[in-house]
């Protein structure tokens, strides 16, 4: 919704009122008439009525009536903006790892699902017209959320995402299992470009499909899949909970299966990529967001709704309450 004045340079007026209300009020506007008397003993000793003190409600009113008329002239206005969309848009499945090592803190201050996780949210963001799903994998593979267009939905799951051994389930890096259930979220997409972001930091070493065989799928049904390694190579900091229930942190090395990342993305037609850092992870998204351009067209236009009516209503009805109340219970005499 939106509210406007389409001529606002009639409100310029209104600082006028103050000016005329004094003037209403100092003059003979805001007094009753008087009569002549050769001795005005009686009259000083006579009590005031209450028409006396009620009439500058008169000159009140009128200037109300005025500012009504003001305001109305301004062309007060409420609009209800529309956009027709004609296009398409690209569909999007974003496979996330969220196995035990993405607790890894070589992305500084924060670990390495966090910082995946921010990364991803500005990418939706800037995809505002496509519809984007979201598939999660550990030791298996899950639907977080469904392809759609409702972002809001779909980026209060991705914030709730956590790492398997938050959410006590068994731990591993199913690539395989991830890549197979994004194409599948995919397949019945009607969108001429489909799209499949696979993030992970490790090796397949669980599922029943071969990460391979996932992209030879995935190309038979027409998605395109760009996989992306993330982590520092060599040994990274991992926070562990020892025997008697102390966090600390240990080193672990990092191991990343680059050559079946590459390997995906080759049969797919995609790209590989690698993020050693948040920033350079930002810097990925933001080359896949430039490379799948949605073809979408918006005409906009506003429809707006004249309110002056609804102010010159009351002002004449003001007005004759005024002229009402100026001819008879607070009439002057001549």
């Amino acid at each position: 919704m939106i509210f406007r004045f389409s001529s606002p340079w009639f409100l310029s007026l209104l600082l006028l009122l103050p000016l005329l209300a004094a003037w209403l009020l100092l003059t003979k506007g805001g007094r009753p008439s008087a009569l002549r008397y050769a001795d005005v003993s009686l009259v000083t000793r006579s009590i005031r009525s209450w028409r006396v003190y009620a009439r500058p409600i008169l000159s009140l009113l009128r200037i109300l009536v005025i500012a009504f008329v003001i305001v109305a002239l301004a062309r007060p206005q409420t609009g209800q903006a529309r956009e027709i969309i004609t296009g398409e848009g690209v569909d999007i499945a974003l496979a996330l790892d969220i196995s035990g090592s993405m607790a890894s803190l070589d992305f500084e201050p924060q670990n390495r699902l966090e910082a995946a996780k921010g990364v991803i949210y500005d990418f939706v963001g800037k995809r505002p017209h496509d519809q984007v799903g979201l598939v999660v994998f550990a030791s298996n593979a899950f639907n977080q959320s469904p392809p759609t267009v409702d972002h809001n939905v779909l980026l209060r799951l991705l914030n709730r995402t956590q790492l398997a051994t938050e959410l006590g389930i068994d731990d591993g890096t199913a690539i395989g299992m991830g890549l197979a259930n994004a194409a599948n979220m995919l397949k019945d997409s009607q969108a001429d470009s489909r799209v499949a972001i696979l993030l992970t930091d490790g090796v397949n070493n669980a599922g029943q499909i071969d990460p391979l065989t996932a992209a030879e799928a995935a190309k038979s049904l027409g998605i395109k899949v760009y996989t992306i390694g993330m982590g520092r190579p060599g040994e990274v900091p991992v926070p562990t909970t020892d025997v008697f229930g102390r966090e600390r942190v240990v080193y672990q090395e990092s191991v990343l299966d680059e050559e079946t990342l590459q390997e995906i993305a080759d049969i797919t037609g995609g790209r590989y990529y690698r993020a050693f850092d948040t920033a350079e992870l930002g810097q990925i998204y933001d080359e896949i967001n430039s490379l799948e351009q949605s073809q979408i067209e918006m005409e906009s236009y506003t429809r707006y709704r004249e309110l002056a009516g609804l102010l010159l209503v009351p002002a004449l009805l003001i007005f004759l309450i005024e002229m009402v109340l100026r001819r008879t219970v607070l009439r002057k005499l001549p």
